[in-house]
């Protein structure tokens, strides 16, 4: 494994673009997971599809786009459909939620109508939706290591204010925090952090790894930092285990990712489970 990883490019980026991925994804879905939030990265994933698939039919049918890669189309419209969603959230102020299935729907719609015109599944879709280790070029780790800047820096300047907001969102208002352009600001690193990860996850995964790692963090840690630790190691973990399943076995990485992460989860339920046990066998031996 590691003569193939110093020999093969593509490998490297898948690597580099996954341990980068690893870190990002947990990191944010920490914050999306707290809010109640989590159907807001499968919202935004299948908008992502439908433009990945809108990009895909059009480089079929035109030959100016054929040059141009799907992923910025991705990230395009999941950055559109974050700011759709909270502008259909300001317009239900009472009933929010609704954005979400909203958004959700149109993007599942259109991807549809753009597979059904470019005639079924490709293999370059296929790798989007699922993920691949040979399919990540350096342009697509480029765009990756950007998008990490700009979530670490956006999370860096503004985690009180994201942290007030994920736990009091009334007293936010109150104490002068812009909430509306967090919110907002938000939504839109959500969107570039799903656009990031479509090439090594997959687009219909993607949520997971946002959501999976930080569930089981959230099980053994004692505050929101240690969370957010444990997330980032436990993320890492999927990532690292997910893509050596994937070379090894030559399958999808998404699937290996996803499933290394729920296993790790499993485990964490399991020795709390277990530990829990035993402080309740210590306590009645205490007693007796």
């Amino acid at each position: 494994m590691i003569s193939a990883l110093l020999s093969y490019e593509f490998l490297q980026n898948a690597f580099l673009a996954g341990i980068i991925i690893g870190l990002i994804a947990p990191l944010l879905g920490l914050f999306i997971v707290v809010r109640r939030l989590a159907l807001i990265a499968d919202a935004l994933s299948h908008v992502a599809l439908a433009g990945i698939a809108g990009s895909l039919y059009l480089s079929q049918q035109v030959l100016l786009f054929s040059a141009l890669n799907p992923v910025y189309f991705g990230i395009g419209a999941a950055v559109g459909g974050s700011l759709l969603i909270e502008k259909l959230r300001s317009v239900y102020k009472h009933y929010e939620e609704l954005a979400i299935p909203v958004i959700l729907s149109g993007g599942i719609g259109l991807g549809a109508i753009f597979i059904s015109l470019s005639q079924g599944f490709s293999a370059d879709l296929i790798g989007y939706l699922f993920g691949s280790v040979s399919a990540v070029s350096r342009q697509d780790l480029l765009v990756v290591v950007v998008i990490a800047i700009i979530v670490t820096l956006f999370i860096y300047l503004f985690y009180k204010e994201l942290f007030v907001l994920s736990f009091d969102a009334e007293y936010s208002k109150v104490s002068g925090v812009n909430s509306r352009f967090i919110q907002l600001s938000f939504m839109v690193v959500t969107a570039l952090v799903i656009g990031a990860s479509m090439r090594i996850v997959g687009i219909l995964l993607v949520s997971s790894l946002m959501t999976v790692p930080v569930a089981a963090a959230m099980q053994i840690a004692k505050s929101f930092k240690q969370a957010m630790i444990y997330s980032v190691v436990l993320g890492e973990l999927a990532v690292i285990i997910g893509l050596v399943s994937a070379f090894y076995l030559d399958i999808a990485p998404g699937g290996t990712i996803v499933m290394t992460s729920i296993f790790l989860l499993l485990i964490v339920i399991g020795w709390k489970k277990i530990r829990g046990e035993k402080k309740v066998l210590l306590k009645k031996g205490e007693a007796a």
